[in-house]
């Protein structure tokens, strides 16, 4: 399970932002990971929002917030790695809204609970590797 929820102000769009090659970076990354994440587990969504408000609501500011939620079971030196990188990946896709406005993102990484985590999934069955 990797699943990665991107909510971001629909101000952005005014400078052109696309939300779906921001998701395709972040899917790609996932399923870069040498088999830690299951291709068959990766969920990533985009929520655009509407309603906001940004620290003194007098400027046109705007934000991306991305909250990744996994099963718990990776080592601490394979988060670090896989998440800066990621995270560097993403402030480099994002570099030109970040010169042309004034822009906060953030990236929060959450382990599921399993004993709080309920899933029925067959996608898996698509990736399996004939024997």
């Amino acid at each position: 399970m990797a699943h990665a929820i991107v909510e971001w102000t629909d101000n952005l769009e005014t400078n052109g932002f696309k939300i779906r090659p921001l998701l395709e970076l972040i899917a790609a990354a996932m399923r870069d990971s040498g088999g830690v994440f299951p291709w068959g587990g990766i969920r990533i969504r985009g929520i655009r929002l509407t309603d906001y408000v940004i620290a003194d609501d007098a400027a046109d500011d705007a934000f991306i917030n991305i909250t990744v939620k996994m099963g718990a079971g990776r080592g601490a030196e394979f988060k670090q790695t896989f998440f800066t990188n990621l995270f560097g990946q993403i402030k480099a896709h994002l570099e030109p809204l970040f010169a042309a406005r004034f822009l906060a993102l953030s990236m929060y990484v959450e382990e599921a609970d399993e004993a709080g985590s309920f899933k029925h999934n067959n996608l898996h069955v698509r990736f399996r590797k004939s024997s």
